[in-house]
């Protein structure tokens, strides 16, 4: 299998052309970045593929005369993959340039107070998840049975329902085998 060393230097300059693009802030530069990154998939699938052969159909030839199928499934699976997140990558730089003129990205208020953190407000962080792990077993936002948001149903709350789980309080038992008497009775 003789591969040409220009295909893959040209996938190279793709994948690294493309990874830059995508890490700028303007999204019509992601967009370029992520249609150079899908090129550059489709051009290593075809440098995967191997030498062309004959298409692999039944008793069309050897199978080592055959090309292989898989290589190029990937390859219309990643053009279709690219053609989706292009369109929706597409749709977002319509809208985002509706709203604002501009198809930038900018920075969140709680990015710029993350960015501007200390050390000492880490280490404060770092306490409270120390506090908030040790007490995960004692604490439940559900107090109650009259605030959870779910609901048991017995036989009490519809006459229809069979409730013949097993229980594990022998007084929940105990009152399961009463109620099962008096049905058969």
């Amino acid at each position: 299998m003789n591969v040409s060393l220009v295909l893959i230097i040209v996938m190279a300059v793709l994948f690294a052309c493309g990874v830059y693009a995508m890490l700028e802030r303007s999204l019509t530069r992601v967009l370029i970045g992520f249609l150079l990154l899908g090129n550059a998939t489709n051009l290593l699938l075809l440098i995967v593929m191997g030498a062309p052969g004959v298409a692999p159909f039944f008793g069309s030839a050897s199978v080592e005369e055959m090309s292989d199928p898989l290589p190029q499934a990937l390859t219309l699976t990643a053009i279709v993959i690219t053609f989706a997140v292009s369109a929706f990558l597409l749709a977002l730089i319509y809208r985002s340039w509706q709203l604002g003129q501009a198809d930038t990205v900018t920075d969140d208020i709680a990015d710029l107070e993350v960015r501007e953190r200390g050390p000492a407000d880490e280490d404060t962080m770092d306490e409270e998840t120390e506090i908030e792990h040790t007490d995960d077993d004692a604490t439940t936002d559900f107090v109650g049975t009259d605030t959870a948001p779910i609901m048991i149903l017995g036989t009490r709350d519809f006459a229809g329902l069979r409730d013949d789980a097993p229980v594990d309080r022998p007084e929940q038992r105990r009152r399961t085998d009463e109620r099962d008497r008096g049905d058969d009775a």
